[in-house]
């Protein structure tokens, strides 16, 4: 089982959890018109270090905890590989979107 980035992450993008991430599984890219960031299923070993970074909590621990951004982290993942990593946005930064709240 691999963790998540949900879709709180649309649009928003924070990068720290990337920056944390031992092997690399966590890739930018663009999804429907937004920034967005992905979990690989296939490198994450489930460390738990993008968790507390991740200033909006957009990140879960199971794929069974949000089955549609399982699937769509999944299906991103050859296209968001190999994308250069994002500046971290700084972690007090207000969202950028009305229904996400820093945690």
């Amino acid at each position: 089982m691999s963790y998540v980035i949900t879709g709180k992450c649309l649009g928003e993008q924070y990068g720290s959890c990337a920056e944390v991430c031992p092997v690399d599984c966590i890739h930018p890219g663009d999804y429907k018109g937004e920034k967005f960031m992905i979990i690989d299923p296939e490198v994450c070993i489930t460390c738990g270090a993008c968790l507390p970074v991740c200033p909006i909590g957009a990140i879960v621990e199971s794929e069974d905890q949000d089955q549609a951004f399982a699937a769509i982290n999944k299906e991103l993942t050859p296209s968001f590989k190999g994308t250069p990593r994002v500046a971290p946005r700084p972690s007090n930064d207000p969202p950028k979107k009305p229904g996400n709240k820093l945690v």
